[in-house]
């Protein structure tokens, strides 16, 4: 069965996320912009901005149609926090699994795209006592009973040293998730040029190159 793969890029405010986009052209990348912020560096893109998941679901499937094989949700948790926001006056547990369920939609998504599609899943980062890390959500029902990055084979950790921006591709054994397949990124610390990423991605699936989506 055919399916796209999902990748979670995960990290503190301000430490490369949506930066690492930079390197795409027009075509290459398509960016669903959940926070509705300008991007932090020229260039020709134009993100589509929704805070809906039925919109962005939508969105993400019209891309595909496009012709489009990168996708970046930025940032998903934006999606959850306001949901919860628009409904903050309902009283009782219901609306809390509600917004679990259309969260972990997000997961669920990529399958259902060709086997060339890869669907970037962009998110702020929390930290429990002991310092392990899970995306960012909101109400405990959600942290407790998801553990969406299970559903993930590839987990990118933004990492900052001396005014240098990089992804962490394996994991340090101290509470962070960061992860990759085996062979895929040999260091432990990339550049954060996602559009690299994107690369070495296809390569090791034998994906291709993303192309260029129709007008």
């Amino acid at each position: 069965m055919a399916m796209g793969i999902s990748v979670l890029i995960i990290g503190d405010s301000g430490t490369g996320k949506t930066t690492s986009l930079r390197n795409f052209q027009p075509g290459e990348v398509a960016i669903i912009n959940v926070a509705k912020k300008p991007l932090p560096f020229r260039t020709q893109l134009h993100p589509f901005n929704t805070n809906d998941y039925k919109v962005a679901c939508r969105a993400v499937q019209g891309y595909v149609r496009k012709g489009v094989k990168s996708i970046v949700l930025d940032d998903i948790q934006y999606l959850m926090t306001d949901e919860f926001m628009r409904r903050s006056s309902e009283a009782g547990y219901g609306k809390y699994t509600d917004m679990a369920a259309n969260y972990n939609s997000l997961f669920d998504l990529a399958p259902t795209l060709p086997d060339d599609c890869i669907l970037y899943l962009m998110s702020h980062i929390e930290r429990d006592e002991s310092g392990h890390e899970t995306p960012r959500t909101v109400g405990k029902l959600v942290h407790e009973k998801l553990c969406v990055e299970g559903k993930v084979a590839i987990t990118l950790h933004t990492y900052v040293e001396s005014g240098k921006y990089y992804f962490r591709t394996h994991s340090s054994g101290e509470g962070d998730i960061s992860k990759s397949p085996l062979g895929m990124f040999e260091p432990d610390l990339i550049d954060n040029d996602l559009k690299a990423v994107d690369h070495t991605i296809r390569k090791y699936y034998g994906f291709g190159g993303t192309g260029n989506a129709k007008n």
